[in-house]
Order: C-alpha cells, then structure tokens, then sequence
C-alpha cells in the first residue's frame, strides 16, 4: 500500500470511526484517533510542551511591553512605565509582578505582518499558514484548513495514554459566536482536534466536560461500555461489519481510559489547588484558566491554549479589541481594569510555579495577540488594528530570559530591527521541541505544505 492509499484509508476508516463512537457516545474517541499516525521517536529537545496565552483581540504594544513616554500624549497615553528586574528595560505601570519577573522572559518588540483582519490573523498565528479561502467576520473553521500547531503536536509527539495532547481553555476565540479558523485539526482530522473544556474554571459549575467523573456512570458500566468496543471490533474482524483500518478496540480502548483516568480528572480539578494559589492566579476566567493549564502541563499535555475571553455582545466584551467605541469603555480605563490586571497576575504565576517545579525550563510560554494596536488613539479614545508592528512576550522552554529582541521606531508603528513574523515565532517554537519545522504535511487532497516555512529566531535562545 502506498501512502496516497494509505491516506485514503485513514480518512474512510475515520469517519466510520466517528460514526461509530457517536453511536456509543464516545465524544472523545476523535481526539485520539490518529495520535499513532508518527512511528519515530520523539526527538531529542530543549522544550517538551507549550502553553500558548493568547490575548484575543490585539494587546497594545504601547500600553503594555513598548512603551514611548517620550511621545506625545496623543500616542503615548496616560500610562507610565517602570522598572523591571533587567536594567533598562521598562514596561507598563500596571503589570508590577511581570516587571520584577522580568529576568525570566524575553520581550519581542519586532513582531510584524501584514494582515489586520481578526479571521486571517488568528489562523496566522496558530497554524503558520496563511488563511486564503473568502472569509467574514462570521466564518468559521473548515476541514480543508492548515492545523492548529497543538493539532500537529498531537500527531508529532507521544503523549500519555490517558492525558489529552492538546487542550484548549476555557473556550474557542468566538467572538461573534463562531469559532475563528484555526483552532483545530483542519485536514489532519478530528482524531488532532483540541479537547475543549468549554466551561469557566472561575464558577461554581466549572466542568471540564467527559473527564469528569460522572455520577451516573459506574465502573462497571465504563467496563460493559469496553466489552461492547471489543465485541463490535470481533465483529468488523470477521467481515460482518466494515472495519476501516482495523483499529476500533485500539483508539476506542484509549478514548475509555480518559473518560475513566483519575489522573486526567485530577489535572482539570482546579478546585484542588489551596485558595491562595488562586487567589494569586486571579479570580477571573483568564487566570483560572491559566491555573489550569499549569495543571495540565504537569499531567503531559503537550500545548494548552488558553484564549482571553471576549464576546463583542457578551462575556469579556471587546476582550483586548478595545476600539473604545460607544457603548464600550474607552481603551486605557477598559485596560487599567479589566486587561492587564488578570494577564499580569496569571502569566507571573505561571512563570513562578514553573519555574519552582522545574518545569519552566522544559515548557514554552508564549504570550501573543493577533496583532498590536495603533500607534494614535481613534476618535473614542481607542486603538485600531495595527499588524505593522507589535509585541509578544516568550519564556521557558530554552528561551533566554531577560532580554528585549528586536526594536520599534519612536512610536512603536514599524520594526527598526529585527522584524519577527507570527511563522518565524512558530518555526522557533518547533525548533525547541526538537522538530523539523520544515517537515512535510499532507491536506485532503494529497498537497504537501511545510509546519512553518519561517527562520528560527536564534536570538532569543
């Protein structure tokens, strides 16, 4: 069998999985499906997972990490800057614990691109790929699209058995209620789609979804639920049913083991943590989150995304896309309360109970936002979409901490050194995972494309 036919074989043999899972009500049976498509070792690395803290929206470079206090107020804003723990470097007043934090990661003041629409930059950001098919601020996320890079993870890399590779909390970027392109498998199919909590650690009723233990679910019936698996794939072996590849006890059996690993419902219980450990993450869905995925890195999972929360018309509002635009708060007081408070305490407690587990040096956090805002405030007191130039923070991982990479002109609207692309950052990201990023991928129609076609950032190692 060659690999086209192979391919073909995955693909038919997948969706009679799907059907068959659905049918049993098996929702995870999908997240595992193709996880043994990647027969080699994993391959020697700096980095063994990575947490992806994405500002939905765009955070402002010059209120947060670039700041110009020379520039004219019109640019500048009312925001001052501090210290921070590396001499000379300077970030904004309201994130104190990230500025005595910041021997411990690197600040990239030169990332660029050249798209500022919230669709194609999102894709951009978390596949590498450029998002060519018509898109709406209504369109959402299709089969044929590149995967998410936690999707290629998940293929890539062995992970534990009963820990999902790739996780997303607490929810999709959805803006407008549907998810943005991007943010799954794409064409390497359901089985490398994220496990998606889709609920908010910081309530009462956070559930993590199947993982949790379901009360009217029983050991025994989780064992009789297994019996059925075997008897169906006893049944496919003999020809009476369909079988694809032959593979339903395998990918079944290991769908079984989540839904009934402790350990996986152990690493979602945010509730386990003392209440001072949350209270220092922040009682808010973005810091809770972040506690969360902390949990998860030190289960195994390979990438935890976690997504700032924002609904144009609901939960987070504008989120980090703070147009300030009526009936919206204008951008600085939307910021001063309600953005850069839960950011600042949940990346420096991430970074902090990392780095004192000894993991910060194996996991890779990257802090980014589609793009950066404007360089003038608008008419209603906010800034616009401004791809030209922005930020993004890195730590971990065989990052070098303490340093600022790349530099921005006097008001932070062009790179004047160093530009670092959205795939430059990914291809880095590879790199201390120890992958050849320019591996070859396959889409639906047998179409090669690299993980990321950019250049590794060598000097941010």
């Amino acid at each position: 069998m060659n690999a086209t036919q192979g391919k073909s074989v995955v693909l038919r043999s997948r969706r009679s999985f799907l059907h068959a899972g659905s049918a049993l009500g098996l929702s995870l049976s999908g997240l595992l499906r193709l996880r043994d498509g990647y027969a080699g070792a994993p391959p020697k690395s700096k980095a063994g997972s990575v947490v992806i803290l994405y500002l939905s929206g765009g955070p402002s470079q010059l209120d947060m990490w670039d700041m110009k206090p020379e520039a004219p107020e019109a640019i500048r804003g009312t925001f001052r800057p501090i210290d921070t723990s590396v001499p000379g470097t300077q970030i904004c007043e309201h994130m104190p614990r990230m500025a005595r934090l910041a021997v411990k990661y690197a600040i990239i003041r030169s990332m660029s691109h050249s798209d500022g629409d919230h669709l194609k930059a999102t894709y951009l950001a978390m596949t590498a790929g450029v998002l060519s098919r018509p898109v709406i601020q209504a369109s959402g996320m299709q089969r044929s699209d590149r995967p998410h890079v936690g999707s290629v993870l998940s293929q890539v890399l062995e992970s534990p058995a009963a820990i999902p590779p790739f996780v997303m909390v607490p929810e999709f970027v959805s803006p407008v209620g549907v998810p943005r392109p991007g943010q799954y498998g794409g064409f390497l199919g359901a089985a490398h789609d994220p496990y998606l909590i889709n609920s908010d650690p910081n309530l009462p009723d956070y559930s993590p979804g199947a993982v949790s233990p379901v009360a009217d679910v029983s050991r025994q019936r989780l064992d009789g639920r297994r019996s059925l698996l075997a008897r169906i794939d006893r049944l496919a072996a003999s020809g009476v049913i369909s079988a694809g590849d032959g593979s339903y006890d395998r990918y079944c059996s290991r769908a079984m083991d989540l839904i009934a690993s402790s350990a996986a419902q152990q690493a979602f219980d945010v509730r386990a943590e003392p209440d001072d450990v949350r209270d220092r993450y922040g009682r808010h869905v973005f810091g809770q989150s972040v506690l969360v995925a902390r949990r998860l890195i030190e289960a195994g999972v390979r990438l935890v995304q976690v997504n700032f929360v924002r609904h144009d018309r609901g939960k987070g509002g504008q989120g980090y896309d703070s147009h300030g635009v009526p009936p919206s708060p204008p951008h600085l007081a939307w910021a001063k309360s309600e953005l850069l408070p839960p950011t600042d305490a949940a990346f420096s407690s991430l970074v902090e109970d990392l780095s004192q587990r000894g993991l910060l040096d194996e996991t890779l956090i990257i802090m980014l936002g589609e793009f950066g805002r404007t360089p003038r405030f608008n008419a209603h007191g906010g800034r616009d979409h401004w791809p030209q130039c922005y930020s993004a923070v890195v730590a971990g991982g065989g990052v070098q901490g303490g340093q600022v990479y790349g530099a921005s002109d006097k008001i932070a609207a062009s790179p004047t050194s160093n530009p670092v692309s959205p795939i430059d950052l990914l291809t880095t990201m590879y790199h201390l995972l120890g992958i050849d990023a320019g591996r070859l991928m396959y889409d639906q129609e047998n179409r090669p494309s690299m993980l990321a076609d950019g250049r590794v950032v060598h000097g941010l190692l």
